[in-house]
């Protein structure tokens, strides 16, 4: 079936977690579609809300509840049509349940999706090295995801993390140049030389900064995951994790980028 023939469900954004992600998103997921034509192309609303809370201070108990907003956004998108949502930021996952609650449609879950990715890999990391906020990391959303495929998850120790959570805010601040790629790819290496079969880039700041050819183990590109799993739902061929067949991973190939 052409992309134009297909029963096509309206995307729904909640971003501006920060803004440069939600750009890059929305990039990947244009890119990630099969279309020739402007009308083949999947209808996508952004709501690029800056004023969410910092996820990770929340996560920390040093700052605001960020639920109100990610719902008030979430209940905005479905108004204006939005039929699947999708949040491109890790941190605000901790928040997901509450999300789901308030709103009639399916929000797609990047830790789901990527931990499908890393089981799909061959063969299968016995580890992978998680390089996000100190939030995500604190909330352990990858490690139940990928523990329940028996993968195990290694984190930065707190010199890696500190570089790592600065990195990230680097990037939030529009720095992407070679030291703060350096920053993020020190913590990665420290992560293989410690076992990791694979890195997974848990924040959507990441991929920013970080590339396929900067690792010699597979790359898990939340971002890059999460966009084509927007446009198999998009196009009405997405299942959630839990309803896919056991040796079925749900992410593409390409979604997993290689050395």
């Amino acid at each position: 079936m052409s992309p134009s023939a297909a029963r096509r469900r309206t995307i729904g954004v909640i971003g501006g977690m920060g803004p440069l992600a939600t750009a890059d998103f929305y990039l990947r997921l244009v890119r990630a579609t099969p279309a020739a034509t402007d009308q083949e192309h999947l209808h996508v609303i952004i709501d690029s809300n800056t004023e969410i809370p910092d996820r990770t201070a929340a996560i920390e108990h040093r700052g605001p509840d960020p639920t109100p907003a990610l719902v008030e956004t979430a209940r905005r998108l479905v108004a204006a049509g939005a039929e699947v949502l999708v949040m491109p930021c890790n941190s605000a996952h901790a928040f997901l349940d509450a999300i789901r609650r308030a709103v009639p449609v399916p929000v797609l879950d990047i830790m789901e999706e990527v931990a499908s990715a890393a089981a799909g890999l061959t063969p299968v990391p016995a580890a992978v090295g998680l390089l996000a906020t100190s939030g995500t990391v604190r909330r352990r959303l990858y490690q139940a995801a990928l523990a329940r495929r028996g993968i195990e998850v290694r984190t930065p120790d707190a010199a890696g993390q500190r570089a790592v959570s600065g990195a990230i805010a680097s990037v939030k601040a529009g720095e992407t140049g070679p030291e703060v790629r350096g920053r993020a790819l020190a913590a990665a290496e420290e992560l293989v030389r410690a076992g990791a079969g694979a890195i997974v880039l848990g924040c959507t700041e990441l991929p920013l900064v970080l590339a396929s050819e900067d690792v010699r183990v597979p790359l898990l590109d939340g971002t890059e995951i999460l966009a084509r799993a927007a446009v198999r739902a998009g196009f009405g061929e997405y299942q959630t994790w839990h309803e896919r067949s056991p040796g079925s991973t749900g992410a593409s190939p390409d979604a997993v980028r290689r050395h």
